[in-house]
């Protein structure tokens, strides 16, 4: 047990100053957020629709300031520790200095698996309840460009259809349908909602050219023709698709508001459609790694304390991490934007940040170790 107890004692200091961190710059966001939210305040968007659009997007606050406050409470723990002279007196008994980062990355473990956590069960519920507040909004209608895009061409014939939402239950939002012939407009529908009715008896399974049907209800439709346009509406039509309903889930959301699952099924979606989106395998890629991103920022963090511990303060030791971690920030998006532009692998443009932080870590702490 007494062997413990040296362990124990960074750990805690650690975890506490590591909760703290994350804690305090997501409570910040969170406020920050809201207050720029009320500029979109409205007689259908109010304060408290404002408040509720916040609370359900802080997940999302929460996952993105992780890296950041694991690293901001590395830094401020250790250093603590360091203005204290404890880590001197651990050196000069023998504890090397990547078995005491060892002991400070266990707490950063924990805030891993809250942040895989959230990814994988929190996210993708709390932005679609985020999403529906939005809904009704102006500010949202005109913004917007989530939705699933399917276009047949037959001959010289065009069939375009565009859903804006859809769940897992096919149940879908507003259907846009456009009919075109030698490039020419003939028809367009637009429908309120749809809900899934299921395959027709005998179609075969989604590998094997499947197609799915859906009710759609408020119909609202425009036909033009040499003579003249007209227009109808309609209570009820059916819709066919190649794809499933927790396909279509898929392709009308964002890569942020799916989780790692999810990402993978929509990867091997776009594998079977002989397509791929790189924006969701670099979401991909990015959650899966984000453990190695957290654990390669506290290496970094570790080497602004060791070394020459008399000869920094805290403060600038705290400016030096916040530093750190918006650097690592804009390197992963500029990755990021690298992958999306030039077609790079998405795996290897997520994992540039995480190997160049480690090796920074690691060289920074050989040196002053020496």
């Amino acid at each position: 047990m007494k062997s413990w107890i040296l362990p124990k004692y960074v750990i805690r200091s650690a975890l506490l100053a590591m909760t703290g961190a994350v804690v305090g710059l997501w409570l910040l966001q969170m406020i920050f957020a809201y207050l720029a939210e009320l500029d979109n305040i409205s007689e259908t968007y109010t304060l408290t629709d404002a408040l509720l659009f916040i609370l359900y997007r802080s997940p999302y606050f929460l996952v993105q300031f992780i890296p950041t406050g694991a690293l901001l409470g590395a830094v401020i723990g250790l250093g603590l520790l360091a203005n204290h002279s404890e880590l001197i007196v651990m050196r000069a008994a023998g504890m090397s200095i990547y078995r005491i980062i060892s002991w400070a990355m266990l707490p950063a473990v924990i805030f891993v698996v809250i942040s895989l956590g959230v990814n994988q069960f929190v996210l993708p519920v709390a932005n679609q309840h985020a999403a529906a507040i939005r809904a009704d909004t102006i500010y949202d209608k005109l913004i917007t460009i989530n939705g699933y895009w399917s276009v047949n061409n037959d001959g010289g014939n065009q069939d375009v259809v565009y859903i804006s939402y859809a769940d897992n239950e096919g149940r879908l939002g507003e259907v846009k349908r456009y009919q075109l012939k030698d490039g020419q407009l003939i028809a367009a529908l637009k429908a309120q909602t749809g809900i899934y009715e299921g395959q027709p008896k005998g179609a075969a399974s989604r590998t094997d050219d499947a197609h799915y049907t859906w009710q759609l209800s408020g119909i609202h439709e425009v036909t033009i023709d040499a003579e003249r346009v007209r227009q109808q509406h309609t209570d009820s039509r059916q819709l066919t698709l190649p794809i499933a309903p927790t396909d279509v889930h898929l392709l009308t959301k964002e890569p942020e508001d799916l989780s790692l699952s999810d990402l993978y099924a929509h990867k091997q979606l776009m594998t079977h459609q002989g397509t791929r989106s790189l924006r969701h395998e670099l979401a991909f890629w990015q959650k899966l790694l984000s453990p190695f991103a957290v654990l390669s920022l506290v290496l970094v963090a570790s080497s602004f304390v060791f070394g020459s511990l008399r000869s920094q303060g805290l403060g600038l030791r705290v400016v030096l991490a916040l530093l750190t971690g918006l650097l690592f920030s804009y390197l992963t998006d500029l990755a990021g934007f690298v992958a999306l532009a030039t077609g790079l692998s998405p795996l290897l443009m997520a994992l540039v940040p995480i190997v160049l932080s480690a090796v920074a870590g690691i060289y920074l702490l050989n040196r002053k170790s020496s």
